[in-house]
């Protein structure tokens, strides 16, 4: 069975490019502390749209849909879950809330994990929710043409309950050390959690409940405001790809971290520069919505398009971004370049 003892592992990727994001993590850690303590009225408006974007995100990776209106009434708790992708909607949203409001007090544990998979499952009539996998399960993927091979074995189903106790134990020990900075240490733990892959179903979406408990848990909350399943979903290409060049020769403790671990340290960092663009607009009381499109075309350096800049603003209408859009570029502030789909808009300096 392998061992999964982290204390030497982690070394080995301390690359420029890591300790560079390690960086700007910790400085955007510094600057997010400060203003969360200075402004924690503000953010009430990201925290609501972060959970809605996380709560569609995470589910959509796995395939699982409803319409806009329905994920925002189910989110906020407004009726009930109705179809069996609701339902399963419904799940992960209250695993998020009890992640949001009682991480301080979930330690990662065996017995912790298979309660928040019970949960994620409580709407549903599946006997599977908090219980490991019974019967070896296989990780696939699909070509163009449909034809299906298997990608990765995970550890089979007498292994498992073991395996979880044995990774959650080396976790607990490399933590204790306090010699590894826990933005490493969370992918390492992450993959070997996929690698195991210890549930019939859900382990994709346990996966990033995972990284936001453990993130949370370090000290790092800016998947409270900023979703990092959003950020990962629309990344979705290059997170299989690290996912699966890190689980190479698993089995034979020869598997390289450095890909998953580079791919989730950028996700982190994108959160938490998401978070300082849009803060810096919030901070601005009083400040209209078209005014905040105008600010950030105007602090973004070359073009944007519509849709990064609904990115920025996800409470800001589709009609209201094409008004200010068309009211900007009239008055000649903006410069809008191109045409369809791969329309771009730039401010004007010369203005």
């Amino acid at each position: 069975m392998r061992q999964y003892d982290y204390r030497e592992k982690w070394k080995k990727l301390l690359t420029p490019e890591i300790v560079s994001y390690i960086a700007q993590i910790h400085e955007f850690r510094g600057e997010q502390k400060l203003f969360v303590e200075a402004k924690t009225d503000a953010l009430t408006q990201l925290w609501e749209i972060a959970k809605i974007q996380s709560t569609e995100a995470s589910n959509k990776i796995e395939g699982i849909y409803t319409s806009d209106e329905r994920l925002r009434a189910l989110v906020n708790e407004k009726t009930r879950p109705q179809t069996r992708n609701e339902k399963e909607i419904a799940g992960y949203r209250d695993v998020l809330n009890t992640i949001h409001d009682s991480h301080d007090h979930i330690p990662v544990k065996p017995s912790i994990i298979l309660q928040l998979h019970r949960d994620m499952y409580k709407f549903e009539g599946y006997d599977y929710g908090g219980k490991y996998k019974i019967a070896d399960n296989v990780i696939e993927e699909e070509n163009e043409h449909g034809e299906k091979r298997v990608r990765f074995k995970p550890v089979p189903a007498w292994e498992t309950a073991e395996a979880m106790e044995r990774l959650c134990e080396a976790f607990d020990i490399a933590m204790a050390t306090q010699q590894i900075d826990p933005i490493i240490l969370i992918p390492m733990f992450v993959l070997d959690f996929l690698c195991i892959h210890p549930f019939k179903d859900g382990n994709g979406r346990m996966s990033r409940l995972l990284t936001l408990l453990l993130l949370y848990r370090a000290g790092y909350i800016v998947g409270k405001y900023i979703s990092i399943e959003k950020l990962i979903s629309d990344t979705k290409e290059l997170y299989y790809d690290s996912l699966q060049r890190s689980s190479y020769g698993w089995y034979e403790e020869e598997n390289d971290y450095e890909p998953f671990t580079k791919y989730m340290l950028g996700i982190v960092a994108a959160a938490y520069r998401d978070f300082s663009s849009r803060v810096a607009i919030l901070s601005r009381d009083g400040i209209s919505k078209p005014d905040r499109i105008r600010e950030i075309i105007k602090s973004t350096i070359g073009t944007i398009t519509k849709t990064e800049i609904m990115r920025k603003c996800p409470d800001i209408s589709q009609v209201t971004v094409q008004r200010a859009l068309a009211e900007l570029v009239e008055k000649g502030e903006v410069l809008k370049l191109g045409g369809g789909r791969y329309t771009k808009y730039t401010w004007n300096n010369e203005s």
